[in-house]
């Protein structure tokens, strides 16, 4: 006899063993909806057979686990259908990932983009017969025997420590998997195929490179026609092709992952800056500015070696081996130990914006997103481990501010935990996190938990940030660091005249300059607000008769401190206006006769239109009614 619950519910069953299936049929939980279940809390097959009674539930699409199994069978689907179309092909691997699914294919033909519809017409025609999926567990040696003929699959079974491997087959298409997947094709309906790139196997450069599919799948046709729709708005947003169109960086093959940024892309990087500097001193941080390349020996001392190295590169000078910078803390770490500190210099918070270097991979080069060499808006505080609650607190009320009051974005919040491979004791890494969530607690910040996630010297507290259309990206920081300062035998002396250690805390607003701003190209379509907007003002000539009166403004507008720009063109009034209205200028404004003689400017807003006739002083006092964090 096996006992079976879900929350009130309960039943027996007179048998040695039985389907999952078949329990949620005598716990009346069963419905078309249903694509797997929940067994002691591990997602399983309907098909699976269990020989103990338990807790069970019913998964379904919309939930979040039935959605990461509908996703990862729709990959599968895919698979079958490129199998039929390019027989011979072998696979690689095939996640469910944030949003969609992909596969790693070693096809037997060219697969490109214009072949994308013709895969997902074969889907669809296997999804309408409802191919049956099912597993089998082999042992080891069976499934080498079985997946013989396929490099990639026997190599990831000799991986495997385990005697037995699970194997899904749904028609001539087999493979090798954990699962859970659906019971037959035809709850697979609601899918799309979106894009091509190539994926060296395993990740290796050195290994072949696979052709990768992506695709996403949904619970409902309307979800999915919405993401689809917020994908479209992603690439009228891209901010590679804004970057170009608006002038503010290029990136270059003399250069891969080094962005090259204009004299337009310049002025937000420089304003975003001078924002941050701003911020920062009415906060009582003070600047400073480490070297790029610093001797191999302080980052073995400071635990990147062992952690980081794969990531950095190394130079030689004077025949002594160097490494260029992938982080600055140990730099802020040399400039403390200049000088013996006193409990009541604490906290110190010494603020960098250093120039950062690190080896990313080729294929995961991302415009402004994923480069080799960045800004990164550090801050490094030294404190007593009593000031710990308190200057977290302080730094997430600048985060709250930073992206909410000035960007308006929304923002979740994540707390990472103790990873594998990280330094120091359980008492402290326990004590570390145990002073984060006080300080998330203490402030009623919602938070989750991101287990083993943890930088390897500490647990942290991440930012997330919402953009305009739905997407978040991983911004803010804040790092707790109970090692390096022990590994560097950082000190003070605490009140009672003893020498202590000190907390360290590493924390980034932004995190990367370069990124941040990619963020906020796309956040705002590159119609940046008035204060950050590359031009702020585009003075528009009617004629070359104008040029001087024009010209005139442009020089009051620089000593004013706006950014300001004159069409000298010969071209006509509409076309100049359009033109400035594509550059998303904030403001234009047209002169003539009538301006010239008057001392008066027209006045166009970018999104409002006409704003009629103003005085030079008029207009400077609506200006200054402008938003601007950096006035």
């Amino acid at each position: 006899m096996l006992q079976f619950r879900h929350e009130d519910k309960s039943c027996d069953i007179n048998k040695d063993s039985t389907t999952l299936h078949e329990v949620l049929q005598a716990l009346s939980l069963d419905s078309k909806k249903v694509i797997a279940a929940k067994f002691n809390g591990e997602p399983s097959d309907l098909s699976r057979t269990v020989t103990t009674g338990g807790e069970v539930s019913p998964i379904t699409p919309d939930m979040p686990e039935g959605l990461e199994i509908i996703r990862h069978s729709t990959a599968h689907l895919m698979a079958q259908a490129v199998l039929r179309l390019y027989p011979g092909s072998h696979f690689g691997v095939g996640p469910a990932i944030k949003d969609g699914f992909y596969y790693d294919i070693d096809a037997t033909g060219t697969i490109t983009e214009e072949d994308l519809p013709r895969i997902e017409s074969e889907m669809r025609k296997i999804s309408g017969a409802g191919e049956p999926v099912t597993r089998e567990d082999m042992a080891k040696d069976d499934a080498l025997k079985f997946f013989a003929d396929d490099p990639y699959k026997t190599e990831l079974i000799t991986d495997i420590d385990a005697p037995t491997v699970s194997v899904y087959r749904q028609g001539e298409y087999s493979d090798l998997c954990r699962g859970p997947h659906v019971q037959d094709a035809s709850k697979l309906r609601n899918f799309k195929l979106l894009t091509i790139a190539g994926a060296y196997w395993r990740g290796d450069e050195h290994n072949k490179m696979l052709t990768r599919i992506y695709g996403t799948a949904f619970a409902t046709p309307d979800e999915l026609k919405e993401h689809l729709k917020r994908l479209e708005e992603a690439k009228l947003r891209d901010h590679r092709k804004l970057g170009r169109d608006l002038d503010l960086f290029s990136l270059h093959e003399e250069g891969p992952g080094f962005p090259f940024f204009h004299p337009k892309g310049m002025a937000i990087m420089n304003t975003l800056i001078d924002f941050w500097r701003r911020e920062h001193i009415k906060r009582g941080y003070t600047e400073i500015k480490t070297p790029q390349i610093l001797d191999r020996e302080l980052w073995i001392r400071s635990g990147h070696w062992d952690h980081y190295r794969e990531n950095m590169y190394f130079t030689e000078i004077d025949e002594k081996p160097y490494a260029i910078k992938p982080m600055n803390c140990p730099g802020s770490i040399l400039v403390y130990k200049t000088q013996l500190r006193s409990y009541r210099e604490l906290p110190m918070r010494l603020a960098e914006l250093g120039c950062v270097h690190r080896h990313e991979r080729s294929g995961v080069l991302h415009g402004l997103m994923r480069v080799r060499c960045f800004t990164q808006d550090d801050a490094h505080t030294y404190i007593e481990p009593s000031q710990i609650k308190d200057e977290v607190t302080r730094i997430m009320e600048l985060d709250k501010y930073v992206y909410t009051e000035v960007f308006g974005f929304k923002y979740t919040v994540e707390l990472s935990t103790r990873p594998d491979d990280s330094m120091g004791s359980d008492e402290q890494w326990n004590e570390a996190e145990a002073a984060l969530r006080d300080a998330l607690e203490s402030t009623g910040t919602p938070y989750t938990i991101n287990p083993g996630d943890g930088a390897f010297y500490g647990p942290k507290i991440d930012f997330h940030l919402e953009d305009c259309i739905g997407r978040t990206w991983q911004c803010g920081t804040i790092q707790l660091d109970f090692q390096m300062p022990g590994r560097f035998g950082v000190t003070y002396i605490g009140e009672d005249g003893a020498e202590h250690t000190p907390v360290l805390i590493h924390r980034v607003v932004f995190g990367s300059v370069e990124r941040f701003m990619g963020i906020l190209i796309e956040h705002y379509a590159g119609a940046f607000p008035y204060w950050l907007a590359p031009v702020q003002v585009k003075i528009i000539p009617i004629a070359d008769s104008h040029a001087d009166y024009a010209a005139e403004l442009q020089a009051m507008f620089t000593e004013w401190g706006l950014r300001s720009e004159v069409d000298y063109r010969s071209e006509k009034l509409g076309r100049k206006i359009r033109d400035a209205q594509m550059q998303k200028v904030p403001y234009m404004l047209v002169v003539g006769d009538k301006e010239k003689d008057s001392r008066t400017v027209g006045v166009r807003e970018r999104s409002k239109g006409d704003l009629g006739s103003m005085t030079i002083e008029a207009f400077r006092q609506w200006l200054d009614g402008e938003f601007n964090p950096v006035r």
